[in-house]
């Protein structure tokens, strides 16, 4: 017996579809809205009536035959999609967010395709798609067409404007004072950030990076008839990923989760501000001489950055990737991305624990014959599965959580793995000065700053990539330790006591770019003494030219 399939008109399937949305695919939209509506609930009820009637109007636009099934279709996965996303980690989904997932790699991904998040997708994605495909669609003529859909479209906008002017006062305060909110609603929220990402993407062809510190030039070293200023100088930059400042033992933390890097004698800058919340915005910035306050992806692609201006000194630079990519930063220079060696030792499925970056180091300090920058970039702490990112031997801190679905864990567990990742990173930094400090026929440096931080359940927020303007402190503020060894110092005119007692000086991502030309001792006119952030401790700071960067760059 053949089953009958019901039959709608399109309106109608147009007005179902958006009530779904609305209502069943944006819990966090209402209870912000609820909260930030407090005693005027009539607002609300009239912001989500004209939400209501906006997104009719655009369904009723969109349902022309062959076409309405699959705009509704997309439209009902993209917003089951976002909102297991934004419900369960209290993340929103803007452009960085996109560029997020869009450069992620499989490993990664695949951490974020938990039971939860399939479990969700066939409820509220797969069921309401199906039944929308089931539907028979009614259609009028042409002109029949028009005049019912002109019927719907046109009322539904002008009552939508009735509704904002009514209620104007009220909808500019709250959405001046929470721009979270609209920011969080479904569709609109991840289509809108899609599309802006995809224009960005469109204009990453027309991109030719300028020319940078071309007058850039080794400077001179004090003693340089000496035997020790001979040695080749090796500065280590190892670039973190997704680690808390408040979680560094060094930095005051409750727990010891930094007891390797204790006994090495480095420097822990406790006031570090990221320029930006996530990979995809931080790394490039910090490599920029644009600081976060002129930071575009696009200015930042349109310029060369630091390492450039290293290459141009004559300095020998090199990029080992164990994340996700430099981001464009290391277009120019040698990089190695260690995840393809697929090293039985460090990696699996994909992903490498760190000390694959300090077992690559010391195959590279080998081959040093000349000045040398070399950047790690580590995978870190990055989440959910937070405890894939170290070997069990670190798992110190118990019981941890071991999925990345965070509803199968208290946040105690999941506080543990993370901890357990930075006690990890600390385990790997202390190898790579061990590395460094084994080779006494050259002087060294190492340098440890992270991309951003992380949330990890405070305010029911989890992960990072919220937008800057509304991200807690614990996405925005980093680890930054530094350590040089003796001959270092010396060669280079630093006092380490006096880094020590200016540990808590106010600094940013906007300090890496001159702070690394000061380490290298490269005399160039892009260079910013104030924004170097161990010009303040050197007895004999670079010789050359030392006037300000970009106009507007800030620590």
């Amino acid at each position: 017996m053949r089953l009958s399939r019901p039959t709608l008109g399109s309106v109608p399937l147009a007005a179902l579809v958006a009530a779904y949305l609305l209502l069943l695919t944006n819990r966090t939209f209402w209870a912000k809205g609820l909260a930030y509506f407090s005693g005027h609930e009539a607002q609300l009820a009239a912001l989500g009536l004209g939400l209501f009637l906006l997104l009719l109007a655009a369904l009723t636009t969109l349902s022309m035959k062959y076409v309405v099934k699959p705009v509704l279709i997309a439209l009902i996965l993209v917003s089951a999609a976002a909102s297991h996303f934004v419900d369960t980690y209290g993340f929103l989904i803007d452009c960085d967010m996109i560029a997020n997932v869009a450069l992620t790699s499989s490993a990664e991904a695949g951490n974020l395709m938990t039971p939860g998040f399939l479990l969700h997708m066939a409820l509220f994605g797969l069921l309401p798609a199906c039944l929308v495909a089931l539907v028979r669609v009614r259609h009028r003529t042409f002109w029949g067409k028009f005049r019912q859909n002109s019927l719907v479209v046109f009322p539904s906008i002008a009552a939508t404007l009735a509704i904002v002017l009514a209620f104007y006062p009220g909808f500019a305060s709250t959405f001046r004072g929470h721009r979270d909110l609209l920011a969080s609603l479904n569709p609109s929220a991840p289509l809108i950030a899609a599309v802006k990402y995809a224009r960005m993407r469109i204009g990453e062809r027309d991109y030719v990076a300028a020319p940078l510190g071309l007058d850039a030039r080794a400077g001179a070293r004090p003693g340089l008839l000496t035997a020790s200023a001979r040695r080749p100088v090796v500065t280590v930059l190892v670039v973190g990923e997704t680690a808390r400042s408040v979680e560094f033992g060094l930095n005051g933390y409750s727990r010891d989760t930094t007891p390797e890097l204790a006994g090495r004698g480095v420097v822990s800058f406790t006031d570090v501000s990221s320029c930006g919340t996530s990979t995809a915005v931080s790394v490039p910035c910090m490599f920029s001489n644009l600081g976060r306050a002129n930071y575009s992806d696009g200015g930042a692609r349109s310029v060369e950055n630091v390492l450039d201006v290293l290459t141009h000194a004559g300095i020998d630079v090199r990029w080992i990737d164990n994340d996700t990519g430099a981001y464009h930063v290391a277009d120019r220079v040698p990089y190695a991305f260690l995840p393809e060696s697929n090293d039985p030792r460090f990696c699996e499925g994909g992903e490498c624990h760190d000390e694959i970056l300090t077992e690559r180091l010391k195959a590279e300090l080998a081959t040093v014959t000349k000045d040398t920058v070399i950047v790690l970039h580590q995978l870190g702490s990055h989440g959910p599965a937070y405890h894939e990112r170290y070997p069990t031997a670190f798992e110190r801190f118990a019981p941890a959580c071991r999925t990345a679905e965070f509803a199968d864990c208290t946040r105690e567990e999941i506080v543990n793995a993370y901890d357990n990742t930075i006690l990890y990173t600390d385990h790997v930094l202390a190898q790579a000065i061990d590395a460094l400090a084994a080779r006494p026929d050259l002087e060294s440096a190492m340098l440890y700053v992270s991309d951003h931080g992380e949330s990890l359940g405070e305010n029911g927020l989890y992960l990072h990539a919220m937008p800057y303007f509304l991200a807690p402190s614990t996405q925005t503020t980093v680890p930054m330790i530094a350590w040089l060894s003796p001959s270092f110092a010396a060669d280079r005119g630093i006092d380490a006591a006096c880094l020590q007692a200016g540990r808590g000086a106010s600094l940013s991502h906007d300090n890496l770019f001159h702070s690394l030309i000061g380490l290298a001792n490269v005399s160039t006119a892009v260079y910013d003494e104030g924004l170097d952030a161990f010009a303040s401790c050197r007895r004999a700071p670079p010789t050359g030219p030392h006037v300000a960067a970009l106009p507007g760059a800030a620590s």
